[in-house]
């Protein structure tokens, strides 16, 4: 059952189309990939399904709604969640405090605590340096921070946006595990990434953007074997 339709999405910066009308689904349970050079409208496509970005046409159905005009702070608490590309963690908080921060759409203060302690768990560095601000903790770790906040909120659907860019290769390996983790423990995963060997290894399905169009999709390993695909994103 697909958890998010976008249905002839197009977006458009002034009189720019930077999405022409494109058509994919993410089931429940699924790590959906969407790959694509820079300037494909990987990142356009996820602001706008998160509310960040009006679409020009098409629609946005998500876990049975249309969502296509609905602003982002509205997703948060229908169980969105959103790691924007850069990590934006908020560098003059505590790592606690951005953590407490993603639960803002939250009431139950038990329940707060309990994910926090299961967020600690599945990111031990962030509790050893949960007093810490987050500005002074490495790339990695930050965006661990920035995936915590977003877990925070308790989501059915996660987007995330590079989360391995500009990393060092050990934690290129250990975000990628933790995103697996993560979908292992029943969250949905809509993944971009300009690392396009390590998301069609952990992915279900993956698209292929380029030039705000998609122009392959299907079975994540299936586009691993295939020739263009290769050619043009997994060459070393």
């Amino acid at each position: 059952m697909a958890i998010l339709e976008v249905k002839d999405l197009e977006v458009f910066y002034g009189v720019i189309q930077a999405i022409k009308g494109i058509s994919f689904e993410v089931n429940q349970g699924e790590i959906i990939a969407l790959i694509g050079a820079n300037g494909a409208g990987k990142t356009t496509t996820l602001q706008t399904i998160t509310g960040l970005i009006p679409s020009k046409a098409g629609h946005i159905i998500y876990d049975g709604k249309d969502i296509t005009r609905l602003p982002g702070h509205k997703l948060v608490s229908m169980g969105m969640a959103h790691v924007p590309e850069g990590r934006r963690v908020f560098a003059q908080l505590t790592v606690l405090q951005n953590l407490k921060l993603g639960a803002y759409t939250r009431k139950d203060k038990n329940e707060i605590e309990d994910t926090l302690k299961v967020i600690y768990k599945r990111f031990p560095r962030l509790e050893e340096r949960k007093n810490q601000m987050a500005g002074t903790l490495s790339g990695g770790e930050q965006q661990m921070l920035a995936m915590g906040r977003a877990l925070m909120s308790h989501p059915k659907l996660i987007v995330m946006d590079e989360p391995s860019m500009g990393l060092s290769p050990i934690y290129v390996n250990e975000i990628f595990d933790i995103i697996q983790k993560i979908n292992g423990d029943g969250t949905t995963v809509l993944l971009v990434e300009q690392n396009a060997k390590k998301a069609l290894a952990i992915a279900n399905r993956a698209y292929v953007l380029e030039t705000g169009k998609i122009v392959l999709n299907g079975d994540a390993k299936e586009l691993m074997n295939d020739d263009s695909v290769k050619k043009a994103y997994l060459s070393e």
